[in-house]
């Protein structure tokens, strides 16, 4: 039976294979025309890094509101006859597009043609095209155009979560790219040479670190330190007595082991130097040491951790042209004893220019009466810029001996906090004067080269805390003519009492510069006119009277049974 079967397979098989043969030319598959292979490379990479549509949009329609109704005019809805689009006068959504980002892709466009009868629906798909120079070209990674899910933390993914997330500073790019072929070399582009605001500061391994706590209280190091960023920071730290010695976090060589690139990728560096070391006592005592050989390791004595580093301090110098040319580093070294399962360490870093000192402060934390009150600049994005210089800060005109305003131009004389000042000076004005450029020169002689934009609720404020700063008022008295020109600047601030009833603090609360115009007419030729030019500043107590309070009664919330007083009431 076996042997019977075999020639019939035979036969089947044949007569398939001359079915397959006998097949007419346009049923067969066509075979794809051979193309060397550098072409057939460069179009697979521009497939691969051209960003691929999510959305179909010969299936998407904005118009359609109505479930399983035509909506009038809607061209794309799928629920609308032949019927319906004769009634129809317009298309109210003409074209359909996916992602409007993307520079390239494709659009389904309607249209209604009025010439057939009846009118019917026209439907074209193209290639549409981004004229925006902001649109995505290519994209090298694929979650790009879409919010992934994201994952949520299990017993089990936890601690991966918080090695990727857990940081101040984290990356959502993946370990590997696909690089774009159209895309340059990063290697070709342009590199900074020179650090900005907010920049990380690298070092050879990396980054500054400058540990600060993320999502707990707990010290992570992967912070980065931004130049000109100036930071306060306190976190805990796990430690173990037992092993305190092995711990890089609380030795001084962790802090300073690398060295900072004077200038982003550069191979010029600067090693961090040890300023000072003070050693705390168990009890908080403080001992500076004068030691040349500051660098200690921690070690354990007597059951207890020596040398645990409890605070840094970094502080920086560097170029106006942004360039890092020191870096010294303050600790703070301690003694934990066998209990102790955590230690508080703090970390600091300041900035300051070459060639320039620190910005004193006005008090601390209120300001002091006959101290300068601080003001600053902010940049777009980033913390209040504070000029080194006093007269750079908030200031008036300085009145000259003569009573000359060409005289006095450039003569300024810092805000005091709590000192009233007027100045001024007299103008003479011939027949010659132009409106626009006066009017710039009394601003200029009012205000001064920079009028600054903030200014220091207190004494202290740190520039890093943009709450802590006040934004000065610009307010304008003026008259309704051809040419106004400005010839009074007054600066009113108003302060309160804060804090305790003991010991109340200043703090700045409003500042406001009113300019004061008036009507500059024309002189006849050879006349002249006299203009005083008046400046001057005024502070305010808006101070709440101070009332001593007092606790108040203790009351009684005694609950008693609801049959208490049975069979009374």
């Amino acid at each position: 039976m076996m042997a019977a079967l075999r020639p019939a397979a035979f036969l089947l098989l044949l007569l398939l294979f001359l079915f397959f043969l006998l097949l007419p030319p346009p049923l067969r598959a066509a075979e794809p025309s051979p193309e060397p292979p550098e072409i057939r490379a460069a179009a697979g990479e521009r497939l691969r890094s051209r960003p691929a549509p999510i959305t179909d949009v010969a299936k998407l329609c904005t118009c359609d509101l109505l479930v399983a109704q035509c909506d009038v005019n809607c061209c794309c809805d799928p629920d609308c006859s032949a019927a319906d689009f004769s009634l129809f006068t317009t298309c109210s959504v003409p074209i359909v597009t996916g992602d409007s980002r993307l520079c390239s892709q494709k659009a389904a466009v309607y249209s209604l043609d009025v010439k057939a009868n009846p009118p019917e629906r026209v439907f074209q798909l193209i290639d549409h095209v981004n004229p925006s120079v902001f649109c995505i070209h290519a994209t090298n990674y694929k979650q790009a155009l879409y919010f992934p899910s994201p994952e949520m933390p299990t017993p089990e993914n936890f601690d991966e979560l918080f090695k990727k997330f857990g940081s101040a500073a984290f990356s959502a790019e993946p370990e590997s790219w696909t690089l774009d072929s159209d895309a340059p070399n990063p290697s070709d582009a342009n590199e900074t040479y020179r650090y900005e605001y907010g920049v990380p500061i690298q070092t050879v391994d990396g980054f500054l670190r400058l540990p600060s706590p993320v999502v707990s209280s707990w010290c992570s190091d992967a912070n980065p330190a931004g130049f000109l960023v100036s930071q306060a920071t306190k976190c805990i730290r796990s430690v173990s007595v037992g092993k305190c010695s092995n711990i890089q976090a609380v030795s001084m060589l962790f802090y300073i082991n690398s060295s900072i690139l004077a200038v982003p990728k550069s191979s010029q560096m600067v090693n961090i130097t040890v300023q000072s070391v003070v050693i705390q006592s168990l009890n908080g005592m403080r001992t500076l040491l004068t030691s040349k050989d500051v660098l200690r390791h921690p070690m354990i004595l007597d059951e207890l951790c020596m040398n645990v580093v409890l605070g840094v301090s970094y502080h920086i110098t560097y170029t106006d042209a942004g360039e890092i040319i020191e870096a010294a580093a303050s600790f703070v070294l301690g003694a934990i004893n066998k209990e102790a399962l955590s230690v508080q360490q703090s970390f600091e870093i300041s900035f300051t220019q070459v060639n320039t000192k620190p910005v004193p402060l006005s008090g601390n934390p209120g300001y002091v009466a006959g101290l300068p009150v601080r003001a600053g600049f902010r940049p777009q994005r980033s913390g209040i810029i504070q000029s080194t210089n006093a007269y750079g800060q908030l200031t008036i005109l300085q009145s000259a001996s003569n009573q000359d305003c060409l005289t006095a131009q450039g003569g300024r004389t810092p805000v005091l906090f709590g000192y009233n000042m007027i100045s001024g000076c007299k103008l003479r004005i011939t027949a010659a004067v132009k409106c626009q450029p006066l009017t710039q020169a009394l601003l200029d002689l009012l205000k001064g080269q920079s009028f600054p934009e903030y200014v220091a609720s207190f004494g202290n404020s740190q520039a890093q805390n943009v709450h802590d700063w006040v934004p000065i008022i610009h307010l304008q008295n003026s008259e309704q003519s051809s040419c106004q020109i400005p010839v009074s600047l007054e600066i009113e601030v108003k302060w309160t009492k804060y804090g305790s009833l003991v010991n109340p603090q200043a703090r700045i609360v409003n500042v406001t510069a009113t300019t004061t115009t008036t009507t500059l007419k024309q002189l006849p030729s050879g006349r002249e006119r006299t203009i005083p030019i008046l400046s001057s500043v005024v502070f305010t107590d808006i101070s709440s009277p101070a009332e001593p309070g007092y606790k108040a009664w203790p009351t009684i919330n005694a609950k008693l049974p609801f049959d208490f007083f049975f069979p009374f009431v």
